[in-house]
């Protein structure tokens, strides 16, 4: 039975000028209540989502926004309350920009791929240099082509970085460990990690072998869709003291960021837990309101499997940003003639946006181990806590969101507030207004190129025609999504990016 907009707006509250509640009953069987974060803009776009989904004559595609976070409080084992965060859009099974926790303690809790998202450990690392803006402007177009030269971009892109079927698995294990061994990483570039890079769980025999044929030769490669390597420059600073324990001293110091994940691997890994799952949830009766929030009890076979098969793809993901990241210290070197480290091109820090993890939470004034799924969402820990580097300590975790092409990118810090609030979670970009085949349609791949040009970015792309899909017109405002972020509590701004150079698949 199909309600309409009017009916499913009474389950709708507005908390604060930044938050919306959806109460139980939004959606049948819901645990907990709901959560989401948006400004009057943003706000908008959700409304407007929930009310073309209950239009009669229904509709193709994914459910809104908001329903999805109600499904996803509809999950066993779910504690607290399903977190819709600014950014959030319609994904499969879990919106993207949904934070869920299940309690380990509970034996009906389960993990659910969806909540993940098929590209297991993408993310976002920040490079810092010691150059400003007016070093790269007379070289700017010859530093991009570099770059481009060196990182493959596009596709079905291979890696340049050598590995055979025994490196790839000891890199599924180790994590960066297996890039300090080799060289291509620093060691001071672990310790700027989250989960230093390598996730203990991971073990290689829980991925696939179609999963692995699929990892080899993408090893080192940026791929497509919304990923991109970027040459920034520090357009404002907003908080001195944390920008200065992360190296960052001026506006117009230049830094790389890159925005990447686990490729083709983890996305056989998320397809072949799914297939999985289904037969577990027949088993053992798991009901759940979308059948594509597949899952399992989180200490079953299959959950247990998919787990460690997840931290293996994450280990994988972080070694591929870290061959990037030695693929663009090379590229800077040719360009000027001199050592990565003489341009002092430390990694300000590296953070995951879709992955899941056994972290300790207070919950009622008690300590409780939970398992957080982030899905489009970035882990956003406050100072003081034991998870982040010792550098860090003073100023909390950096948070690193990525704009899209073209647009500003920022680095926040995390806050109390959001660890109360968010299981210590934050926005992790942008997030989609139209879909990809929409943006297709509406917009022209020429505009868009000639648009960036006269900004004066320098662009490289493996394909044009995708461009379209990651116009800036594609999503939502970046710094709607950021102020909405630090007006909430939920972190903090920091640092604030402009790109003077794209590289995309």
């Amino acid at each position: 039975m199909v309600r309409t907009y009017q009916e499913e707006l009474k389950y709708l509250e507005r908390l604060t000028p930044f938050s919306w509640k959806i109460h139980k009953g939004f959606v049948p069987n819901m645990k907990v209540e709901g959560i989401f974060y948006v400004n009057d803009n943003l706000e908008h776009l959700m409304f407007e989502e929930l009310k073309n989904a209950s239009k009669p004559g229904g509709f193709g595609g994914f459910l809104p926004g908001m329903k999805q976070i109600g499904n996803v409080a509809a999950l066993p084992g779910i504690v607290g309350r399903s977190i819709g965060l600014p950014d959030v859009h319609s994904g499969y099974g879990f919106a993207i920009g949904n934070v869920a926790a299940f309690d380990m303690e509970d034996s009906t809790a389960v993990v659910s791929p969806g909540g993940v998202g098929f590209d297991i450990n993408c993310g976002v690392r920040l490079l810092r240099t010691n150059l400003s803006e007016k070093d790269v402007l007379p070289v700017k177009e010859q530093l991009t082509q570099s770059l481009f030269d060196h990182i493959p971009v596009g596709v079905g892109s291979k890696g340049v970085i050598p590995m055979n079927a025994r490196d790839l698995e000891e890199a599924l294990e180790m994590g960066m460990d297996w890039s300090l061994r080799e060289g291509y990483a620093w060691a001071e570039d672990k310790e700027h990690c989250e989960e230093y890079g390598r996730m203990l769980q991971a073990d290689p025999s829980k991925v696939s072998m179609r999963a692995k044929k699929r990892g080899l030769p993408q090893l080192g490669t940026l791929g497509a869709g919304n990923h991109y390597a970027e040459i920034q420059v520090v357009d404002e600073i907003f908080d001195r003291g944390a920008a200065s324990k992360m190296g960052v001293d001026r506006v117009g110091q230049v830094c790389v960021m890159i925005h990447s994940g686990s490729r083709g691997l983890g996305h056989q890994v998320a397809t072949d837990a799914l297939v999985a799952m289904e037969k577990a949830m027949k088993r053992d009766k798991i009901d759940t309101n979308d059948r594509q929030l597949a899952c399992a009890r989180i200490h079953s076979q299959e959950g247990q499997d998919y787990l460690k098969g997840m931290c293996a793809a994450a280990n994988y993901a972080w070694v591929n940003r870290a061959s990037m990241t030695f693929l663009s210290r090379q590229a800077f070197a040719k360009t000027f003639q001199c050592a990565p480290d003489d341009l002092d091109m430390q990694l300000i820090y590296d953070v995951s946006h879709n992955i899941a993890k056994v972290e300790e939470h207070m919950m009622d004034g008690k300590p409780r181990t939970l398992l957080v799924h982030r899905k489009g969402s970035t882990r956003a820990f406050p100072p003081h806590h034991p998870l982040i580097p010792v550098d860090y300590q003073l100023v909390g975790q950096p948070v690193l969101i990525g704009g899209t092409m073209g647009t500003c990118s920022y680095v926040l810090t995390g806050t109390e507030q959001g660890m109360k609030e968010t299981f210590g979670s934050t926005c992790h970009g942008a997030g989609r207004a139209l879909s990809r085949a929409k943006s297709r349609r509406n917009l022209d791949w020429h505009d868009i190129l000639q648009e960036l040009q006269a900004k004066g970015i320098s662009i490289r792309v493996a394909s044009p025609k995708l461009v379209m899909e990651e116009a800036p017109d594609s999503y939502k405002n970046v710094t709607d999504v950021v102020d909405t972020c630090q007006a909430a509590g939920i972190s903090k701004k920091c640092i604030k990016l402009r790109p003077i150079a794209v590289i995309k698949g």
